[in-house]
C-alpha cells in the first residue's frame, strides 16, 4: 500500500500461539482460555486502530506469523511487520527508525494489553504537537508512545518490564531536551487482577453508555466462571 498520510499508527501484537500469550494469567486460567482470551484482545485493538482515521495503519508481529491470525490483513488497509530487535526498546526503536524513513512525520505505537483503551486518547496522540508523547499506565509502564522527530535514544538504558519503565524514559527526555505530552492514565491487563478489574471496568462503562462490548466483553463472563483446577 502507498503512503497515504503523514501519521504511522503502529499495533504491537504478540502472534497467538498456546502457551506463549499472556503466561501470567496461567495459574489462574488454562492455556486454551488464555489464548482465547488473547485473540479477542487482538480482534478488538485492531477494531480500535481502524476507527482511526488520519493515519496508515502498521501491526508489528512478534515473533513471527506463525499462527496464521494475521494472514489476511495485509491485503485491507493494515501493513504488517515483523518487529526486530533483542527487547522491547530495541523493537520500538527500530518500528519507529523504519517509519520515520518512509517518509512519516509522526509515529505512535499502541501494545495489544489495553483493549479498552479510548480511541480519543489515540487521537490526541497523533494531534500533537510535542515531541514526545506518553500514555501513562498504572503498571509504572506505558500503554502509548508517540513521536514527532526521530528520538529513539529514549529507549537506551531503559529496564524493561519493571515499574520505573516510564520513570527512565521520562529521564532521558532532559538530555534530549525534548518536550513531552502525558495522555491520561490507562491500564493494561497481564495478570489475574488486572483481569478482575478489566471485567468490571467494561460492564461499568457499557452500562454508562460509553462503549460497546467487544469481543473481549462478550468471553468474560464465560472466562472467569473457569479457573484452572
Amino acid at each position: 500500500m502507498a503512503k497515504k498520510h503523514a501519521n504511522a499508527l503502529i499495533l504491537f501484537a504478540r502472534d497467538p500461539i498456546l502457551g506463549k500469550v499472556k503466561t501470567r494469567l496461567s495459574p489462574f486460567l488454562p492455556d486454551e482460555t488464555i489464548l482465547e482470551l488473547y485473540t479477542c484482545f487482538l480482534r478488538d485493538s485492531l477494531d480500535l486502530i481502524r476507527q482511526v482515521e488520519n493515519a496508515d495503519l502498521f501491526v508489528g508481529i512478534a515473533p513471527s506469523n506463525q499462527s496464521g491470525f494475521f494472514n489476511g490483513l495485509a491485503e485491507t488497509e493494515l501493513h504488517l511487520f515483523v518487529q526486530e530487535g533483542q527487547d522491547l526498546g530495541d523493537k520500538m526503536r527500530q518500528a519507529i527508525a523504519d517509519r520515520f524513513a518512509e517518509g512519516y512525520e509522526k509515529v505512535v505505537i499502541i501494545g495489544s494489553d489495553s483493549p479498552s483503551l479510548p480511541v480519543t486518547y489515540i487521537k490526541r496522540a497523533l494531534s500533537s504537537d510535542k515531541d514526545l508523547i506518553l500514555g501513562p499506565s498504572t503498571d509504572g509502564g506505558y500503554y502509548l508512545i508517540g513521536m514527532c522527530r526521530k528520538m529513539t535514544e529514549v529507549f537506551e538504558g531503559v529496564t524493561w518490564g519493571k515499574e520505573n519503565v516510564l520513570h527512565e524514559t521520562c529521564e532521558r527526555l532532559v538530555h534530549e531536551e525534548a518536550d513531552l505530552e502525558l495522555l491520561p492514565v490507562w491500564y493494561d491487563i497481564d495478570n489475574p487482577q488486572d483481569l478482575q478489574f478489566f471485567n468490571t471496568h467494561l460492564q461499568l462503562i457499557e452500562r454508562a453508555g460509553l462503549a460497546q462490548a467487544g469481543a473481549t466483553a462478550r468471553l468474560l463472563g464465560k472466562v472467569l466462571k473457569t479457573p484452572k483446577n
